[in-house]
């Protein structure tokens, strides 16, 4: 029966991400344990652009300032805030000289804010190696010489990684992990670091490490200017320089509130959506992939007591793949549990997301994000 023909075709794209995910999770680790002092390659520049950070930056500073084992300055961008973002980076540096103030320049035509606060914190920085960190991250005392250990041992140029991401409000639960499960449930690993491919670049904007002269080599965040998803596009500007990029799981040794409430989750992920997913060649096999694997299912088992029996079981089988990934991320990134049990939900939230971002952009509307807009045009341009 046809029925028996969808409840299988449902069960295939579920069991492919779920598959992919288990297996990633063997090469998705935490950095290893910091270097001897002998091996530690060099000190770091810890760069941070704020802009209207106030509520965030203070915590971001006191953890930092616990780092041990690495010599290490914090270099904080205050990017023309409206708030007391600059006052609270102040009174730190004025007890602690390993912390720094700098003011951005104005804002040049074609460059996205946070692109142009990173090119400068790069310039203004001292150190061979730069780890860039978003002002609502907060980093474990060894994370600096954990993610040197895990640059060295990989051999990377530039490495990247997920903290433990904090969510506050059911919707940050609903949606939040799910950026787990599409990196691990659809980017290859192994062949990502077997290739320099650009294709294979992917990374969170929220944590990175880099050898200096390998961004200059790759151009740097100028090479993306334009863009507002830098932990997608610094790392393909780095493959298409012939240059090595990898991943680890930060959970251990970073955590992150990434958005606070609906509205702001909705607009951060939409300003990213049309430069990820929500592009007119991949919107649609990206709707049918996770509509098939990740909602047809549940849709399915609505109709059990109606189902033959071999449609029934092939649905029930595509239902318990669809939540392999998202249970297992609970356990191993201490994910929500009530999000995870709400998968199907979180699909068509997300999906709805990148479709609104689709639209907008189709329509010429420009993206807006810490009280600047960007124009449609302009992102292309990157």
């Amino acid at each position: 029966m046809i029925v028996t023909v969808v409840a299988a075709v449902a069960l295939a794209l579920a069991a492919v991400p779920a598959a992919l995910f288990r297996l990633n999770l063997w090469g998705y680790r935490p950095p290893p344990g910091p270097l001897d002092a002998e091996d530690v390659p060099g000190p770091v520049s810890l760069l941070i652009p704020a802009r209207n950070e106030s509520l965030s930056i203070g915590a971001a500073l006191e953890a930092a300032l616990a780092t041990r084992q690495v010599d290490f300055e914090i270099v904080v961008l205050d990017d023309h805030s409206q708030d007391d973002t600059a006052a609270i980076v102040a009174s730190f540096a004025a007890r602690d000289p390993r912390v720094r103030l700098e003011s951005a320049p104005p804002l040049p035509p074609g460059w996205c804010g946070k692109q142009h606060a990173c090119h400068v914190l790069a310039q203004r920085a001292k150190h061979p190696f730069l780890i860039f960190a978003d002002a609502d991250v907060r980093i474990a005392p060894d994370c600096l010489a954990r993610l040197l250990a895990f640059l060295k041992t990989s051999g990377a140029d530039l490495a990247s990684g997920f903290p433990h991401q904090e969510t506050g409000t059911w919707l940050e639960r609903l949606v939040i992990p799910l950026i787990h499960f599409l990196l691990l449930g659809f980017l290859p690993l192994r062949r990502m670091r077997r290739t320099r491919h650009p294709a294979y670049g992917a990374g969170c904007g929220q944590l990175m490490i880099i050898r200096r002269a390998a961004y200059e080599r790759a151009g740097g965040h100028a090479a993306i200017r334009a863009t507002l998803h830098d932990g997608l596009k610094l790392p393909r500007a780095f493959r298409a320089a012939s240059l090595r990029t990898d991943l680890f799981d930060a959970t251990e040794i970073a955590t992150c509130r990434m958005y606070r409430g609906a509205g702001e989750l909705w607009a951060g992920l939409a300003k990213n959506a049309s430069e990820g997913m929500a592009t007119p060649a991949l919107i649609l096999p990206v709707t049918a992939l996770l509509l098939g694997g990740h909602v047809l299912p549940f849709v399915l088992l609505a109709f059990g007591p109606w189902l033959p029996p071999s449609a029934l079981a092939l649905a029930l089988g595509a239902a318990a793949l669809a939540y392999s990934p998202r249970l297992a991320g609970v356990f191993r990134f201490r994910q929500s549990w009530r999000g995870a049990m709400m998968h199907p939900l979180g699909i068509v939230v997300l999906l709805a997301i990148q479709w609104y971002a689709l639209t907008r952009s189709l329509r010429g509307r420009p993206a807006a994000w810490k009280g600047r807009v960007y124009p449609p045009v302009e992102r292309a341009a990157s």
